[in-house]
């Protein structure tokens, strides 16, 4: 008799994501003595960005989340699974609902902004349909069984906003998921500081506010912006008006972010809010330091001054920080990252979290 826990994991897509490749990385890391693994993709197989050669991965071929709300009922009345995660605020409002159809399956959510603090960052048409999505979404999320959150202020958010009870919201945050590449010690005195930033370019994400900053700043460097979305020609517009042409590059998408990591001094971050910042968690994997934002969510729970970096209050403090010539040590960086967020903890996390669901 097979005494597995059957889990399915559903996500809209395998884009390349923070939510697509931890829940990848989750699925193929659980114990196969334990579990019995199938990721579930609602959209298209071409799409795939990561690697899931190693587990059981169904995909719907569907363009959007509704339309793949059918097939999904169909799979679990099928396979019967005894756990179902999903990750992406509007699938999880999606499978809340569906949980009503099969009382005996346990869903758990997993949930990856700071919502109170996101809403003040989008577009004034928009705020009000935050606000009834926000209403309407109460019936789904209240419907899962647990709630992951990835860090105690996104927590502390979630609770303010749901009438949920306390005891179904968990903190699991993300783990280390790459530690096979570090970056080099040692810098010439003549150099040029090379900064870096990764992430989507929407207003949340302060990279207008870096290029604030940079554009204050006297010694030579370099500044590369790894991303794209909505907010990406004012922010090619604003280098323009900065005059910081000559010195910021932007690369629109990379397969493998943790080469440009390593060739650089400094991973920056200027958000405003961050659930759990996954890119600057890479950063420091790989041994870079980072400056950041004292802002709302995870960034707190992994940076420490001195230790891996700095959380600063103000965009002069931010100046100041990016003049400092501390000499890091990038093994020292990666070694406090890696103990703090271990795949192995992280992973037995999640183990156990299926564990009691089920019991």
């Amino acid at each position: 008799m097979d005494n597995k826990i059957k889990v399915f994991f559903v996500l809209p897509t395998l884009f390349a994501g923070g939510a697509e490749r931890v829940i990848t990385f989750v699925a193929k890391h659980l114990d196969k003595k334990k579990f019995d693994v199938t990721l579930v993709v609602i959209g298209f197989e071409k799409d795939t960005k990561y690697d899931v050669s190693e587990i059981s991965v169904i995909y719907l071929e569907k363009p959007r989340v509704l339309s793949g709300v059918k097939g999904i009922i169909r799979l679990l009345a099928k396979h019967r699974p005894q756990v179902v995660v999903s990750s992406i605020s509007h699938l999880n409002i999606i499978m809340g609902l569906i949980s009503k159809l099969f009382p005996k399956i346990k869903f758990i959510g997993r949930h990856a902004t700071i919502t109170n603090v996101a809403k003040k960052y989008k577009k004034p048409r928009k705020k009000s349909f935050i606000s009834s999505f926000i209403k309407f979404d109460q019936i789904g999320i209240k419907s899962l069984d647990y709630i992951i959150c990835q860090s105690t202020d996104m927590k502390d958010d979630f609770l303010k906003i749901y009438n949920i009870d306390e005891n179904r919201v968990k903190i699991i945050h993300n783990p280390v998921t790459q530690v096979d590449v570090l970056k080099q010690k040692g810098k010439s005195i003549n150099s040029i500081k090379k900064f870096i930033t990764v992430g989507r370019m929407t207003k949340v994400k302060g990279q207008a506010r870096l290029l604030d900053v940079l554009s204050r700043l006297t010694i030579p460097f370099e500044f590369t912006i790894i991303g794209d979305g909505r907010n990406k020609e004012d922010i090619l517009n604003k280098i323009e008006e900065l005059q910081l042409n000559d010195k910021v590059t932007h690369i629109e998408h990379s397969d493998d972010v943790f080469s440009h990591l390593i060739k650089h001094d400094m991973f920056l971050q200027g958000s405003y809010s961050e659930g759990f910042p996954n890119a600057l968690l890479e950063s420091c994997t790989v041994g870079v330091p980072v400056i950041a934002f004292n802002a709302p969510g995870g960034t707190k729970e992994i940076v420490t001054n001195g230790v891996n970096g700095y959380l600063v209050e103000t965009e002069d403090e931010f100046l100041e920080k990016l003049q400092e010539t501390k000499d890091w040590d990038p093994k020292e960086i990666s070694k406090y990252v890696n103990k703090k967020f271990n795949k192995e903890k992280i992973i037995g996390d999640f183990e156990q979290l299926f564990i009691d669901a089920t019991t």
